[in-house]
């Protein structure tokens, strides 16, 4: 299958995402941050946030890269960027999305640079970055 620029990456969905996840993560990550898994933390906040955790950056990191291997394979992913504009909280649903930039070969590998967000319906975008795949991972 070619891919060209302008191409959309099919959509990956989240369709809850779990306080218990944050507070598993937290314990892993060693992250003492409250904000991941204490609700009273967040609403104590003048954030307007609500008792909803906060997911953490690499959690909704992996929502992207979920996206990019669903499309191109699992080993696709050479180089990732990513910007956080917006929290995502627990009860989320979202939906990671992409567009394909260029297409070119490197040392006769077929790559292509991408844009990809994580969206909200409500909020709009929670995290925005770019991505350079390989295109050979695709089967």
């Amino acid at each position: 299958m070619s891919v060209e620029p302008g191409d959309p990456i099919p959509d990956w969905v989240m369709p809850c995402v779990s306080a218990q996840r944050m507070q598993t993560m937290a314990a892993i990550l060693r992250d003492p941050n409250p904000l991941h898994w204490d609700r009273d933390a967040v609403n104590a906040l003048p954030l307007g946030l609500g008792k909803r955790t906060i997911n953490q950056g690499p959690l909704g990191l992996s929502y992207m890269i979920n996206m990019l291997q669903a499309w191109a394979g699992p080993d696709c992913i050479r180089r990732i960027v990513m910007r956080f504009p917006d929290v995502v909280l627990d009860g989320d649903q979202v939906t990671a999305r992409g567009v394909v930039d260029s297409v070119y070969t490197v040392d006769a590998e077929q790559r292509a640079d991408c844009r990809v967000w994580l969206e909200h319906d409500e909020r709009g975008i929670l995290l925005e970055g770019n991505a350079t795949i390989t295109l050979q991972a695709r089967q």
